[in-house]
């Protein structure tokens, strides 16, 4: 059996907002995730969605424990050093699994979540990184509504994703040349089981 995350987050500010190239001076905004186990067969379980906002995240880092992996999108450039200033313990060093530097390493160049979203799962995002950070700065209840549902719902995307690559080994988007082009991805685990773990605190 395998418990994993599935991770997304949005932040306070744009790069040009923060006057930098940093990650971890955007803020963070908002952390959804997914924290779900696996069977032998890498088939799901049980799962559950979580929602953290910037002030509840001391609530959020035990779900780390133990788990197998973490998933998210462009996750070790961006979510990950957004997080590790605030993080109790050293984020990096736990499993991860970034689909897009698993599918830039096979095609040799970045390729958008709703790209990838779009020919795979038939479906696209929901919003944009850019509304997100417009919605926390608004800050009423609507907004923070529409923020909390877009989080999520990238979050699902990811999982999605994963799922159908963990399923049929292979991810799909259209290129700039309008060719519709099949990535072939593995995300399996380890044959020997042997998966690197931590304690965290």
């Amino acid at each position: 059996m395998y418990t994993e995350i599935v991770f997304d987050l949005e932040t306070q500010k744009l790069f040009d907002e923060a006057h930098s190239s940093d990650p971890a001076d955007l803020g963070v905004s908002i952390v959804s995730l997914y924290h779900r186990r696996l069977d032998e067969n890498l088939k799901e379980i049980d799962g559950q969605l979580y929602s953290f906002w910037f002030d509840q995240l001391e609530s959020m880092w035990s779900l780390f424990a133990n788990v197998d992996r973490v998933v998210g999108f462009n996750s070790l450039g961006f979510d990950v050093p957004v997080l590790a200033p605030l993080c109790p313990f050293n984020l990096k060093k736990l499993n991860h699994l970034d689909l897009m530097d698993e599918v830039k390493r096979v095609v040799g160049f970045r390729v958008s979540l709703d790209a990838l979203a779009q020919k795979t799962l038939g479906h696209t995002k929901t919003d944009s990184g850019i509304n997100a950070a417009i919605y926390w700065q608004k800050h009423d209840e609507t907004s923070l509504k529409k923020l909390k549902e877009y989080c999520q719902a990238d979050v699902l995307v990811t999982r999605d994703l994963y799922d159908h690559g963990l399923s049929h080994g292979e991810l799909k988007f259209i290129d700039r040349w309008n060719y519709l082009r099949q990535v072939k991805v593995d995300f399996s685990y380890p044959q020997n089981g042997d998966i690197p773990q931590m304690g965290l605190f």
